[in-house]
């Protein structure tokens, strides 16, 4: 597993939970240290461990706080890239949408050797979708219902999400598109400001 992904854990339980947290996880999981390393290759069964370890201390269910990492990953201020990345995807959230297929290309543009789920995207019927999640990172269906829902808040777009479950080794998420232009979304410029 790429340290980047055991490192966003990390992060979103710090600055969720707390330090003491994040501690008494590495513990149980008995990682033997406490910091992951972001260009680093780990075992999956350590993600494993940790994300076990999380929900156990938690008492929450694994589904329910991969949905959170989804979240945190794309709404907080100190991992602002990936919103970037992601909203470079369209001006609106069909056009964001159809990106997907994209994504894990354009993650291994900005580092080559991590490894994103094959995404698929099909349209049903007219604002009605399905995006499959190849496998590769357990739960990462869950991570992308986070990331879907809080990105059509991004867009200011009203969607319906549903996780359909794995069909063989692919998670399924159903996509209903009530309205594009529900609320006024976040603003987004292309270039990035500097300090």
């Amino acid at each position: 597993m790429h340290g980047l992904i055991n490192r966003a854990i990390q992060t979103f339980v710090c600055h969720t939970y707390g330090d003491d947290l994040w501690r008494r996880v590495t513990e149980a999981a008995k990682l033997g240290f406490t910091e992951f390393e972001s260009m680093l290759i780990y075992e999956e069964e350590l993600t494993q461990k940790v994300l076990d370890a999380l929900c156990a201390d938690l008492a929450r269910p694994q589904a329910d706080v991969l949905e959170d990492l989804g979240t945190y990953l794309v709404s907080d201020p100190s991992v602002e890239a990936l919103r970037r990345l992601l909203r470079f995807g369209g001006v609106n959230y069909v056009e964001f949408l159809h990106s997907l297929d994209d994504l894990p290309d354009r993650a291994r543009l900005a580092v080559d050797d991590l490894d994103i789920p094959r995404l698929e995207l099909r349209e049903q019927i007219a604002g009605q979708f399905s995006l499959t999640c190849g496998p590769g990172l357990p739960g990462f269906g869950w991570v992308m219902m986070g990331v879907l829902r809080t990105m059509a808040d991004d867009y200011g777009a009203l969607v319906f999400l549903e996780y359909d479950g794995k069909r063989k080794k692919d998670e399924v998420i159903s996509i209903t598109l009530i309205e594009t232009a529900f609320s006024e979304g976040r603003s987004f410029e292309l270039g990035a400001r500097s300090g």
